[in-house]
């Protein structure tokens, strides 16, 4: 069960405060802020979120497995590819299912990835003179998920449950702690190029402070980052501090005591897969909204959209988004649950956490009418079966302004609003 700190405070009759740490399941905390909010009490919660950079072990898989399934989609539309990727030093396994007329070299796609992220055969091996080994294990998908799939009607490729959320706090509706982060680390891949000290590795941590919900300062920031052995700790603290955290952090938000944290355990120089094995889909919060919503279980990264883990994720952040755009909540998380084989969702629930205008029920039946979240209607309407998906590998799969992507359109607006007077016209008959 999720949980979350909040730090509460109050003023009592002589006037002096006292701090208090309560620790709330989300229900708990809304019906206390609800209270507390009629008191005049002062909430600041914490929220924290991290991002990780192109170079993380884990990160480098999960590129690798899309560049996978976005080379098969460049010849076959309809390939059927559910990839994992297993990195450590000197050895690389890709394995998994793959239906597909597309021939794809795989060893090439790992090169590629290994000259974009910028790696050494050290980041590889631990050895500067040491070799790659690459094993490849894909055999074609199972008849009897291939069956359950279906050729006319498209059925799930698997049971999942997917989570959606937007909140209108930041212009890419995403909480702004991942917001900030996913901008740190892609600051430091920007800059890499041209900072031969600077290595392929590091992550970002950002914690900021709301009050009653509205963004009030960053109180921590964490970047660790990997570097080369010559170059000295204070040089590094303060080319994060000029290049990459005075570029991207709000300066209002900044204050005299935000803890600046960078490289707290002191040296980073061993990174990549030779420090640290990689795996995919181990990093499923960065991929897409931090700890403020729930996360439905499964990995997006190397899963053709028939894996409703991937499609019916991408449709849930559409219809949060929309639902947000729309003024019909400040935020909110739209759950969809599918079994394998079965097109139509088994459930579909959507939570405004009070910021609603209207009922969460009815919010909920403004979806039933305006999406199509089968299998199938979502590949149809968000265009998936196209190779989009390697880009996706880094900084989240959501609130990527920089990209044209389908499920990021503020389209359906209109339409959920429609579709709410209709419902308040049948009503009122």
């Amino acid at each position: 069960m999720e949980r979350e700190v909040i730090f509460m405070l109050m003023s009592n009759e002589q006037g002096s405060k006292r701090a208090a740490q309560v620790d709330f399941t989300r229900s708990g905390w809304q019906q206390f802020a609800k209270l507390n909010r009629k008191l005049g009490a002062r909430f600041i919660r914490l929220v924290t979120a991290e991002s990780v950079r192109a170079g993380h072990p884990d990160k480098f898989c999960d590129q690798v497995a899309d560049a996978i399934l976005d080379a098969h989609f460049r010849q076959d539309p309809n390939a059927r590819v559910a990839v994992e990727v297993f990195a450590t030093a000197g050895k690389m396994i890709i394995g998994g299912e793959v239906t597909s007329k597309a021939e794809v070299d795989c060893g090439r796609i790992v090169a590629d990835a290994i000259d974009r992220i910028g790696y050494t055969m050290s980041d590889l091996c631990g050895d500067p003179h040491g070799l790659l080994e690459l094993e490849v294990c894909l055999h074609e998908q199972s008849p009897d998920i291939s069956a359950a799939v279906g050729k006319n009607e498209l059925g799930a490729g698997d049971q999942g449950i997917v989570v959606g959320y937007a909140t209108s706090e930041t212009e890419e509706y995403l909480p702004l702690p991942v917001v900030l982060a996913h901008r740190i680390c892609r600051r430091l891949d920007e800059l890499k190029p041209t900072t031969p000290w600077l290595g392929a590795d590091g992550k970002a941590q950002v914690t900021v402070a709301y009050e009653n919900d509205v963004p009030v300062a960053v109180t921590a920031v964490v970047v660790s980052l990997q570097h080369d052995a010559g170059i000295d700790h204070k040089s590094i603290h303060r080319f994060i501090g000029k290049e990459v955290l005075g570029k991207v952090l709000p300066r209002e938000l900044l204050k005299e005591d935000t803890s600046i944290l960078i490289n707290p355990s002191g040296k980073f120089v061993l990174g990549g897969p030779a420090a640290d094995t990689g795996l995919t889909g181990r990093k499923l919060a960065v991929d897409q909204y931090g700890p403020v919503a729930h996360i439905g279980g499964g990995a997006l990264s190397g899963k053709d959209p028939t894996k409703v883990d991937r499609s019916g994720a991408y449709a849930a952040r559409w219809v949060a988004k929309n639902l947000v755009a729309a003024g019909m909540a400040k935020r909110c998380e739209v759950q969809i649950a599918y079994a394998i084989g079965k097109s139509e969702p088994v459930s579909i629930m959507v939570d405004s956490f009070g910021t609603g205008v209207i009922p969460d029920g009815r919010i909920e039946a403004a979806v039933k009418a305006v999406f199509d979240l089968t299998p199938a209607g979502i590949i149809r309407d968000l265009k998936l079966n196209r190779p989009i998906y390697s880009r996706l590998a880094r900084y989240g799969h959501f609130g990527r302004t920089e990209l044209e992507l389908s499920w990021e359109e503020i389209n359906r607006k209109y339409e959920l609003l429609s579709a709410v007077l209709k419902q308040s016209a049948r009503q009122e008959r």
